[in-house]
């Protein structure tokens, strides 16, 4: 049985991919630079998401103005924890959360139609302070995944999910240290 809230990712030793949505303009200069640069914004909070599904649910399969590049976004295993050591609920007492650097959320996993699940998945948002360590420091590649949501999606649609399931990313749980675990909630 799955854990009602738990971090599913791509990961290995080393790395863990996460995703956003982006507009062309960031997207490509963030890839053509083979990191992010202006105009990625580093004066306000972005948010990462280890659930494939749940970025596309957001995103709308890359059809939302503004979301529609996809990248998978591999950072150091590192970064993420040193991320997740900072964090604060979004459900703690707004003077906490005002002066975190790192904002937590539990939100539906979803299905490939977009449908709520009965398990939560992490949506991560790293504050103005942190960004540019984010940026320059934990982010090791950037992959343009665009066509293969273009792909997903046209397979949902067309009524195919099983081949649709087939070309996701892979995703497994991913185990923080308890004290961190525990702060944030996981169960």
């Amino acid at each position: 049985m799955t854990a009602l809230r738990e971090i599913r990712a791509d990961h290995d030793a080393r790395t863990i991919v996460l995703y956003q949505a982006y507009p062309p303009a960031v997207a490509d200069a963030a890839l053509a630079a083979g990191r992010f640069v202006s105009p990625f914004s580093f004066h306000r909070m972005t948010w990462i998401k280890p659930s494939f599904r749940w970025l596309m649910h957001r995103s709308n399969w890359a059809q939302k103005p503004g979301q529609t590049r996809v990248l998978a976004v591999r950072i150091t295993r590192a970064g993420w924890e040193e991320a997740l050591s900072r964090a604060v609920l979004t459900t703690a007492h707004p003077d906490e959360l005002a002066g975190a650097e790192v904002h937590v959320q539990w939100d539906p996993e979803r299905t490939l139609r977009g449908a709520a699940l009965n398990q939560y998945s992490i949506q991560v948002g790293i504050g103005r302070s942190l960004i540019r360590t984010f940026a320059e420091e934990w982010v090791t590649e950037l992959t343009d995944l665009t066509p293969q949501v273009q792909r997903i999606a046209a397979l949902v649609r067309g009524g195919q999910p099983a081949k649709a399931q087939r070309l996701l990313p892979p995703e497994r749980p991913y185990q923080l240290p308890a004290e961190t675990a525990q702060r944030l909630d996981i169960r």
